[in-house]
């Protein structure tokens, strides 16, 4: 709530509603801020132009972040990568379209290993974000078709069982009956 720059009441106020963070202020209905008690209409916009405009200043600063460390624009057109996540990613050296393409969902999300008895957790380069194992998979095929490494084509082709091939298992289990 210090993005808001707002006393300690308000914050609190806030917070007991339920608001966690600049983001759920600036993105919410004003309605639901207007109706906490004490605040009006103008109070609700207030507070949200002031979240909206740290989050435009963050964004701004992650992202002469990302250039600095030499991050591809092209990875800004992957679906569900935000500027953070594209930070993260520089920091640890996946700075192009072809790096990104060349990720398998592990190294995005994390993995297990069992070693000696025990579990051990890897977390993966975008495993603070939380993103889900088959988001990681969509952004990672988003970058190979973008990279040529696939087409589209290819994928729905490997998607879709090959025809008689199920057929062809079928009839074995019976010859073998």
């Amino acid at each position: 709530m210090e993005a808001l720059n707002v006393d300690e009441m308000v914050a609190q106020l806030l917070a007991s509603e339920g608001f966690s963070s600049g983001e759920e202020v600036a993105y919410v209905d004003a309605d639901e801020i207007s109706t906490i008690e004490g605040f009006d209409e103008e109070t609700a916009e207030e507070l949200q132009a002031r979240a909206r405009e740290f989050l435009d200043k963050l964004e701004a600063e992650l992202d002469a972040e990302r250039k600095a460390l030499g991050v591809d624009d092209a990875l800004k057109e992957i679906d569900g990568l935000t500027t953070a996540m594209l930070v993260t990613l520089g920091k640890d050296g996946v700075k192009s379209l072809e790096d990104f393409a060349g990720c398998a969902v592990d190294d995005l999300c994390g993995w297990s290993e069992r070693k000696d008895g025990e579990v051990q957790r890897f977390e993966g380069l975008l495993a603070e974000y939380k993103v889900s194992r088959a988001d990681a998979e969509a952004m990672i095929m988003q970058a190979r078709i973008k990279a040529g490494w696939v087409t589209e084509e290819e994928l729905m082709a490997a998607a879709e069982p090959e025809a008689g091939e199920g057929e062809e298992a079928a009839g074995a289990e019976t010859a073998g009956a």
